[in-house]
């Protein structure tokens, strides 16, 4: 297999979503590399440093999104997806976290199956494992929402889905959006967890029937309605190289200088939060503030920097007007001016705006 590099960073936290109950553990955390690089074959594009061994989902897994408004309506978008394609279908959700998406769907009158190894609660409709070849497991429909980019070879476990499903079905895919990475340079959106960054292009070179496709959360992710016995060994073409920008990470040193004239405050103690804690650290600044309202994440400490995640109201005591909020997702904007009564400056990270 020959490929093309991308781009390169060493030491990254194997997990961005894992939380952990001090400082000194967060701190310990194992690392990886990330070598982001496009397989010259199928145009695929994927850290070749990436090793599946060092990462063990469990219950300190915690990435629970629908706490936020926001982030639930988007779910409403998706459902909408799922009706207009998926309705009177059967349902198997893979990957399905800690359900909240899964009990939508069963609430709005879907039989729906869950599988996931992170899996907290006790719906009989979910399944705390790993999914398999083997599980069982069939349904008219598959939804895989933020799975595959987590697979080390994404073509053979969607080929393990369509073998166990019988070769047949519809699938719905959601997965972050490279081109938004790349168009915002959005380099706190490159982590070790994501073995795999998509274009839609991929999309339908993976799938000779592609019946419906797209972005959605403002661009930051794709979506694509396909049908499983289509699936096929995407081919490289000349107009699929992509021109990764050479000034991916120009934006940290313009960052590092805004938080080093002032207290700051990190909103969103997730994957882009921690990645960006972490730059920031290695550029010599010390975030003083790292906000969730994930109450799962509050109180915990976040890999790498081993910086603890207060709830809203402590940090807001703890600010004076006017200091700088770092907005790590700028969909989220409007709801936290609204929880902070805009009294502090805003910097939408992934706008470039400022």
């Amino acid at each position: 297999m020959s490929h093309r590099e991308l781009f390169c960073v060493q030491g990254l936290p194997v997990f961005q979503n894992k939380m952990f109950a001090d400082s000194a553990s967060a701190l310990a955390c194992p690392t990886g590399d990330m070598q982001l690089v496009q397989d010259d074959d199928t145009g695929l594009i994927f850290n070749a440093a990436f090793d599946t061994n060092l990462l063990q989902y469990d219950a300190d897994y915690q990435n629970e999104q629908a706490c936020s408004g926001v982030f639930r309506q988007h779910l409403d978008d998706v459902q909408a997806i799922i009706h207009r394609h998926f309705a009177d279908n059967t349902l198997l959700e893979v990957g399905c976290g800690k359900g909240y998406f899964l009990e939508v769907l069963q609430q709005a009158g879907y039989q729906v199956t869950g599988i996931d190894p992170a899996y907290q609660g006790d719906n009989p409709s979910m399944i705390k494992a790993c999914f398999t070849a083997d599980s069982g497991l069939t349904a008219d429909a598959l939804i895989l929402r933020h799975v595959l980019e987590h697979i080390a070879d994404p073509v053979a476990f969607l080929r393990a889905l369509a073998l166990a499903n019988g070769g047949k079905g519809q699938i719905y895919i959601e997965v972050p959006c490279v081109d938004w990475i790349m168009e915002r340079r959005a380099w706190f959106d490159i982590f070790y967890e994501h073995v795999n960054y998509f274009r839609l292009a991929d999309f339908h070179r993976l799938f000779g029937t592609v019946y419906d496709s797209g972005r959605v959360f403002g661009g930051q992710y794709l979506y694509v309605v396909a049908e499983l016995a289509s699936l096929q060994t995407p081919v490289c073409q000349t107009q699929d190289r992509v021109q990764f920008p050479s000034d991916f990470l120009a934006d940290i040193n313009r960052f590092a200088a805004l938080a080093n004239n002032q207290r700051t405050a990190i909103w969103g103690g997730a994957s882009k939060g921690v990645i960006f804690a972490l730059y920031l650290q290695r550029a010599g600044v010390t975030v003083d503030w790292v906000i969730d309202i994930n109450t799962a994440k509050q109180h915990k400490f976040i890999a790498g920097t081993g910086l603890q995640v207060s709830a809203p109201d402590e940090a807001i005591s703890n600010l004076q007007a006017g200091d700088c909020i770092f907005v790590m997702n700028s969909n989220y904007l409007p709801e936290i001016i609204a929880a902070t009564h805009n009294q502090f400056t805003y910097l939408q990270v992934d706008h470039r705006e400022f």
